[in-house]
């Protein structure tokens, strides 16, 4: 079980509707397929989906610090060391994504040398997650026809609503219309993306009270440490850091603080062993957590679907799952379907999806 190669190819899938938040916009689906290959003829895959806006990494970038660093480190390592991994990737600074694709893809390359799906080597608590999906910047009728599209589709109701807009006025007339038109058995949250201050986010706020918003996600920026912490204790909903609170010492801080009060989860920045880390936190702590999305591709969703079921904490709550379904196409050999609100861990060992060759030949970019 010895690692031999690990392969980083990008490739670019345009998405037929962009979406659009206050701290950016994605139009094109420019990822990294990690592959993790071992001495016993095993592939383990994950997807590599680069934010640089959030948090600095661009596909040019991931490729050359795993080909360049991390895979001469990695080679001939066991999967069963996991923590000597780790320490090796840990000497690089940042880069969050690149080390929590090759951590997931050992995972995967575990999984299927033992015959065994991951899910159940992290915890097996259940076999499928409850699905959110989330709303960019649009005009209210768009966003309401979007959310209503997705409800009679695919069965989901729970919405992820992106705020962040000047006036706040433009935000708040949203989330409004989107309650009067879904009505009360939908499950509503604002993601600011740190666009308001504390003061917008404040007065954001109390115009929706009436709206029985679920949770607030990083309205204001993590660094106006007092302004936040003002908000947060002036909110009567869950406050979720996501950005600012990726490893556990991040989580640490800002609840201690008294910055954030629940926490959201992204294996695409953590892979699934750092992830592990910050579920056991949040659970001794006693925070609620939601699975995240880093606008993921297929594969990347059903990694988070198999962290996610693996425990009760991850699971209680509905992921953000959904966002796959705006690209024009996708690298699986068979297409994750999302039925009656949910996405179910698929059968088989590992993280039990494959990449169609012909697709990935299609739509790389390094050949």
């Amino acid at each position: 079980m010895k690692i031999t190669r690990i392969e980083a190819i990008p490739f670019a899938i345009p998405y037929r509707k962009p979406l659009k938040f206050a701290s950016g916009e994605v139009h094109v689906a420019e990822h990294v397929l990690v592959r993790v290959h071992t001495d016993e003829g095993v592939t383990g895959i994950a997807e590599a989906p680069p934010r640089p806006f959030t948090y600095g990494e661009t596909q040019a970038g991931i490729i050359a610090v795993i080909e360049k660093l991390f895979a001469p480190q990695l080679v001939g390592s066991s999967l069963l060391e996991r923590e000597t991994m780790v320490a090796l990737l840990g000497r690089t600074v940042g880069n969050p994504v690149a080390k929590a694709a090759i951590d997931m893809a050992a995972w995967d390359a575990l999984g299927r040398t033992l015959g065994l799906p991951v899910t159940e080597l992290l915890g097996g608590y259940t076999d499928r997650m409850r699905v959110s999906h989330m709303l960019g910047f649009d005009e209210p009728a768009a966003m309401v026809a979007e959310a209503e599209r997705m409800r009679e589709t695919y069965g989901i109701t729970t919405f992820k609503v992106k705020v962040g807009r000047r006036p706040v006025e433009l935000d708040t007339a949203v989330v409004r219309a989107l309650r009067e038109a879904l009505g009360a058995d939908v499950e509503l949250y604002v993601d600011g993306n740190r666009g308001w201050t504390a003061s917008e986010a404040a007065r954001a706020m109390k115009e929706m009270a009436d709206l029985d918003l679920l949770f607030a996600e990083e309205l204001c920026p993590a660094d106006d440490v007092l302004g936040r912490r003002w908000l947060v204790s002036h909110l009567d909903v869950p406050f979720i850091a996501d950005e600012s609170a990726v490893v556990p010492a991040d989580v640490t801080r800002e609840v201690l603080g008294g910055s954030a009060t629940a926490i959201s989860i992204k294996v695409a920045r953590t892979g699934f062993t750092h992830s592990q880390r910050v579920h056991h936190l949040a659970e001794g702590l006693g925070l609620e957590v939601v699975m995240g999305n880093q606008i993921d591709g297929q594969l990347g969703s059903m990694c988070t679907v198999a962290f996610g079921s693996a425990y009760r904490l991850t699971s209680r709550r509905a992921g953000e799952l959904s966002n796959f379904l705006d690209m024009a196409d996708d690298l699986l050999t068979e297409p994750l379907e999302i039925r009656d609100g949910e996405l179910v861990v698929r059968p088989g060992s590992g993280i039990g999806v494959e990449v169609d060759a012909d697709k990935l030949a299609h739509y790389r970019q390094d050949t």
